[in-house]
C-alpha cells in the first residue's frame, strides 16, 4: 500500500484547486517545510485571528518533539475518519473546530509537563477565546480522541480521558464542590462515547466502551459497555453547601 500523502501536499492540492484558499487561511503552501509547520501555522492563525503571531508560532514549533507530532497526527486522522470529512485529513486540520481545541490542549499540556504552567494557562485562555472550549492543561487526554464541534467543552484540571474516546459539544467534566482531592474530576476510560451536553460531575468513572447519552447528568460511576441516559436532578432534605461553607484558607489559593 503506498504511503498516504502528506498534509502539506494535500493543502497544496486544495490551493491549486481553489487559489482563493490561502486568502482565507493566511497560509502560503510554498512556505511550509513539513506537516508540523502546517499544524503550527493553522493553530497559530486560528488563535491570533487573521494575522500570524511569530512568537506564538516559534513557541509551538519548539514543542514539536516526534512523540507530540505522532500524537497530533493520530488526532487529525481519527477526526477525519469519524467526521467522514470530504476533504480528508487536511480538511479536518484546516476546518474542524473540535480538532483545533484538542490541538491547542496538546501544546498546552506539553508546556505544563515542561513546568511552564503560566505559558500553558495563557495558551489555554487563547484556545478558550478562539474556539469556545475550556480544557485545563493539567488534564490527561489519551490517544485518538475525537472532539466533535468543540463548542462549550469544559474539562477540569484532574480529569482523565482514555484512548479512542468521543466527546460531542457542550460536555462538562466538572467537580461537585465537596470532593477536593487530586482526583476530583471524572475519569473516562477507553472507547467511551459522551453525547452532546452531557454533564459528568465529581470523582466518577465512565467505564470502557460506555455511552453517556446527550443531555445526561451523571454523578455516579457508569459500568463498562453500559448506557447512561437522562437528567438525575432531585431535591434533597437539608441545606446545600456552598463555597462560603468550604472556608478555604487563602494560602491554599496561591
Amino acid at each position: 500500500m503506498p504511503p498516504s500523502p502528506s498534509l502539506v501536499s494535500g493543502y497544496a492540492a486544495l490551493c491549486a484547486e481553489d487559489p482563493a484558499l490561502p486568502a482565507f487561511t493566511g497560509i502560503d503552501p510554498a512556505s511550509l517545510a513539513d506537516d508540523g509547520a502546517l499544524i503550527v501555522a493553522v493553530l497559530t492563525r486560528a488563535l491570533h485571528g487573521s494575522g500570524a503571531d511569530a512568537g506564538l508560532g516559534a513557541l509551538l514549533h519548539g514543542l514539536l518533539a516526534p512523540d507530540l507530532l505522532a500524537l497530533l497526527g493520530e488526532d487529525i486522522a481519527v477526526t477525519a475518519l469519524r467526521d467522514a470529512d470530504p476533504l480528508g485529513k487536511v480538511g479536518s486540520l484546516l476546518f474542524a473546530n473540535g480538532l483545533h481545541c484538542l490541538l491547542g490542549y496538546r501544546f498546552g499540556h506539553a508546556l505544563h509537563r515542561a513546568g511552564r504552567d503560566a505559558a500553558a494557562l495563557a495558551l489555554k485562555t487563547r484556545v478558550l477565546r478562539a474556539f469556545g472550549a475550556d480544557i485545563m492543561p493539567a488534564a490527561r487526554i489519551g490517544r485518538r480522541v475525537w472532539i466533535d464541534h468543540g463548542l462549550g467543552i469544559v474539562i477540569g484540571q484532574t480529569a482523565v480521558i482514555g484512548d479512542d474516546v468521543s466527546l460531542w459539544h457542550g460536555v462538562t467534566l466538572g467537580t461537585n464542590l465537596v470532593d477536593r482531592g487530586p482526583a476530583r474530576h471524572p475519569r473516562i476510560e477507553d472507547g467511551a462515547v459522551i453525547g452532546a451536553g452531557a454533564k459528568l460531575i465529581g470523582p466518577i468513572t465512565i467505564g470502557a466502551g460506555a455511552v453517556v447519552a446527550s443531555g445526561a447528568v451523571v454523578t455516579e460511576t457508569v459500568a463498562p459497555a453500559s448506557l447512561a441516559v437522562g437528567p438525575r436532578a432531585r431535591l434533597l432534605p437539608g441545606r446545600a453547601r456552598s463555597h462560603a461553607d468550604l472556608q478555604i484558607p487563602i494560602g491554599e489559593l496561591e
